[in-house]
């Protein structure tokens, strides 16, 4: 964008979305599927039998539709299901415990976009960074979490996303006005409609050069991080240059 309108934007945090945003989504959940079905045939084979990978995707489809009030909260759909394909089992609690934290160490086995490292640190270092998520992601054990300042998971706060609240969660704990604060995510409707509905400014990170075909367009759209990057850079710069000395 030009730089005119660069300094027109008050930004002073940036909030980030996690999945298909810092890294893609979909290889991390095929990896669980087959890393939870590999352990459940070598420790608890019989459960392994019953529900299969295709079986155990239905089953937590199926938790998913009978349990609403959770849609917020992806680790609890996750046991409810495991606890569902346990059920007929002979087997304690603890073994649902052991395959639960099985799921949870690969779902955090991510590979970031190649840009990724390199434009959080370049983020980092202009403005705060936070990360508001409706998965289970955690940056501590992915080895992120010190480019942020805190993370928000829709399972902390009740509500997912694109609900304007967790949005504003955000910007409160920042202490920043909703205006002053941008969203950066995939999603046109989780993040975008989101979090221009709870008064922030938008960019919408469109990595397949998709064509927006939803309602109002974000304020910004970047194909990838570092072009993100590059304009907070350049933005930072302009301010300095404008700073009295």
């Amino acid at each position: 964008l030009p730089i005119f309108i660069a300094a027109r934007m008050d930004i002073r945090a940036v909030s980030l979305d996690l999945d298909d945003t810092l890294w893609p989504i979909q290889p991390v959940i095929d990896r669980v599927e087959k890393q939870v079905d590999a352990w459940l045939r070598t420790h608890c084979p019989q459960v392994a039998a019953a529900w299969p990978i295709e079986a155990m995707r239905q089953l937590r489809d199926e938790v998913a539709r009978q349990h609403p009030e959770f849609n917020h909260d992806f680790g609890i759909q996750r046991k409810l299901t495991l606890q569902r394909a346990f059920a007929p089992f002979s087997l304690g609690e603890d073994w649902i415990d052991r395959t639960y934290e099985v799921y949870v160490r690969v779902r955090n086995e991510v590979e970031c976009y190649a840009d990724t490292p390199a434009a959080l640190e370049a983020m980092a270092a202009c403005l705060p960074l936070v990360s508001i998520s409706n998965g289970t992601a955690d940056l501590g054990r992915i080895g992120l979490h010190g480019h942020f300042r805190f993370s928000i998971c829709a399972s902390e706060i009740g509500v997912a996303k694109p609900d304007p609240a967790i949005f504003r969660h955000a910007c409160e704990r920042l202490g920043i006005l909703p205006h002053q604060v941008l969203h950066v995510g995939d999603d046109p409707v989780a993040d975008i409609k989101g979090a221009r509905e709870a008064g922030m400014r938008t960019a919408w990170l469109n990595r397949k050069q998709d064509s927006w075909n939803h309602e109002a367009r974000p304020d910004l759209e970047f194909g990838n991080l570092g072009e993100l990057a590059a304009w907070l850079q350049q933005r930072a710069n302009h301010s300095e240059r404008k700073s009295p000395t």
